[in-house]
């Protein structure tokens, strides 16, 4: 039988978050429920473990952005001097 969490495994470059995170729901339900050989169940852990890399990487990336975007109007007021001086 062959399981669409290890045939997908080479598409988890290609996941955008949401994706990632919807198909680790699944495999963790999966994993929960039981019923699954071990070989399943350790084809479903990699396939978790792979997710949540995607998912760690995806939000790293959103952060970043957002601290950039936090930081951009901070620095732009202190160039032209108009941040307040809390001195």
């Amino acid at each position: 039988m062959t399981d669409d969490a290890t045939t997908a495994a080479g598409a988890t470059g290609t996941l955008g978050y949401e994706q990632a995170r919807d198909e680790l729901i699944e495999v963790v339900r999966r994993l929960e429920a039981g019923g699954t050989t071990l070989e399943e169940s350790l084809a479903l852990w990699e396939r978790g473990e792979e997710l949540a890399k995607v998912c760690r990487h995806w939000l790293e990336g959103a952060r970043a952005r957002l601290d950039a975007a936090l930081a951009g109007p901070a620095d732009a007021r202190e160039n032209d001097g108009t941040a307040a001086d809390n001195g």
